[in-house]
């Protein structure tokens, strides 16, 4: 019962936590930009908004900060990314897929070598963290299919792979 109370207890904490943080970052989101930046730079702060100012962009006294981060992310992509979207318009879509499943398994690969090489994980954890691995660095490598579906899929499926692990263990303590 303590234990069952103490992961509750934690859980509402984290909850509590995540709720401040999205009421933090809205309230930050909407403060003036100008004055804002300015109050920075008059206290002298080593952090200041001028960052997120892009080239060539005039920033009026009634922008918000949200409105100069939007106006900042809705550029172009990088040279990288905007050269692959440009070259897979050329592949089929079923040989994009097939390089998106080689890219995720080479990655997959990787961490595997290195988790069974350099730590004392047996084969089955390291499997599994090694396609978790593969999916969140498989997320912010530009791909050849553009878009999130891809993402979600290399990212969703090791964590549901790791949450039925995670079920069947306790599943089968519950019954010894």
């Amino acid at each position: 019962m303590k234990k069952i109370f103490a992961q509750i207890t934690l859980l509402f904490l984290l909850l509590a936590f995540c709720v401040m943080a999205v009421v933090l970052v809205r309230q930050v989101l909407q403060l003036p930009f100008g004055q804002t930046n300015d109050n920075f730079h008059k206290i002298g702060s080593a952090f200041t908004l001028d960052r997120l100012i892009p080239a060539g962009t005039y920033i009026d006294g009634a922008m918000t900060v949200q409105d100069v981060v939007m106006i900042r992310f809705q550029q172009e992509t990088s040279t990288v990314r905007t050269a692959l979207e440009s070259l897979s318009g050329l592949i089929p879509i079923r040989y994009r897929l097939l390089l998106d499943l080689l890219q995720f398994f080479f990655w997959a690969f990787l961490w595997m070598t290195f988790f069974r090489v350099f730590t004392f994980m047996g084969y089955g954890r390291a499997i599994r963290t090694s396609l978790l691995m593969a999916g969140i660095l498989y997320y912010f490598m530009p791909d050849f299919s553009p878009g999130k579906m891809d993402d979600a899929v290399f990212l969703g499926v090791p964590i549901l792979i790791i949450l039925v692990r995670i079920y069947l263990v306790r599943k089968k303590i519950g019954k010894t």
